[in-house]
């Protein structure tokens, strides 16, 4: 009897230190307010979780089942000088299943004012094509913005201003290889980007805008009277305006390689102007030139998806 009790104190202690070890093994267990541990909340590509005060209002886009196979939307609103500006952001699911960042393509697209905005499934479509996340901003005074469209005025601290959450906010994004796509008046929002903002490291430019005076000169009347109601002046009273928004101007300020692809026909950006662009850059930085015999606009053709998908996969 005198040698069991020993062994049942020695018992007794072991059940007791078990008990303290499992129970702060359970309380050291991170958790929010809401109850949801740390480790239920480690998928970096849930967007939800990027919300903030300059970050807010995300939906999540239901899309059509083809795309929704293939990658995740996004509607968001973002701050850019205290104006609510609205945006959409795709990502691959299979690169949300590697839980590793992924390289990302900046859509800058075209139109002025609510003609031209995104549409639900603008990014997705861009996002199956290359392979890439695809962000994109819907601009002051477009889509539901707020603020007035400058046509590549302050409407520019919108692209930057993404940009930006793409490297401090976005942790799922690498931005080693951030490239941004312009078609036709996106050109605008794109070279002066990439002409101040050395994170854009390669260009595609679809039908792009290069020369807003040839823009204002070879268009109609309607066009015109975008140009001036947005800009506020024509290009005769106020050339600077429109220089500074036109980088066959300042060819020799852009650094990054670009990928021109423009229609000979086109009717709404013409052909020379990409022309023009592509022969002062292209002494000075990696460029490459795909023309097309017909009037397509700002409307990728199926050779060049292909060329688009190389172009982003190697760009030596």
């Amino acid at each position: 009897m005198k040698m069991k009790r020993p062994i049942g104190i020695v018992l007794a202690i072991l059940l007791v230190l078990f008990s303290l070890t499992a129970c702060q093994s359970e309380s050291t267990v991170p958790t929010d307010n809401t109850g949801t541990t740390t480790a239920e909340k480690s998928d970096i590509y849930r967007f939800e979780d990027y919300a903030s005060n300059e970050v807010f209002d995300i939906v999540k886009v239901n899309l059509s089942e083809e795309l929704a196979s293939k990658c995740t939307s996004y509607r968001f609103t973002y701050l850019s000088d205290g104006l609510k500006i609205n945006a959409y952001i795709s990502i691959p699911n299979a690169m949300a299943q590697t839980q590793r960042p992924g390289k990302c393509l900046m859509y800058n697209h075209g139109g002025n004012r609510d003609y031209g905005k995104l549409e639900t499934e603008t990014t997705a479509h861009a996002c199956t094509l290359c392979d890439r996340i695809v962000i994109a901003s819907q601009y002051r005074g477009c889509g539901g913005s707020e603020g007035i469209d400058q046509f590549g005025g302050d409407d520019l601290h919108d692209v930057i201003k993404l940009i930006d959450l793409c490297e401090n906010r976005f942790s799922f994004i690498d931005m080693d290889d951030f490239c941004v796509l312009g078609a036709s008046r996106g050109g605008v929002m794109t070279f002066p980007a990439a002409r101040q903002d050395s994170r854009i490291k390669r260009i595609i430019a679809l039908s792009a805008v290069t020369d807003l005076v040839d823009c204002y000169e070879s268009r109609d009347e309607y066009m015109r009277n975008v140009l001036l109601e947005t800009i506020g002046s024509t290009p005769q009273e106020n050339p600077e305006e429109y220089q500074k928004r036109s980088a066959v101007y300042w060819a020799d300020e852009i650094k990054v390689p670009v990928l021109f692809i423009h229609s000979r026909e086109d009717q709404r950006v013409s052909y020379r102007q990409a022309e023009e662009l592509y022969n002062k850059l292209k002494d000075h930085t990696d460029c490459r030139f795909i023309s097309h015999d017909d009037d397509y606009h700002a409307v990728p053709q199926q050779d060049d998806i292909a060329a688009i998908r190389e172009w982003l996969n190697d760009p030596a």
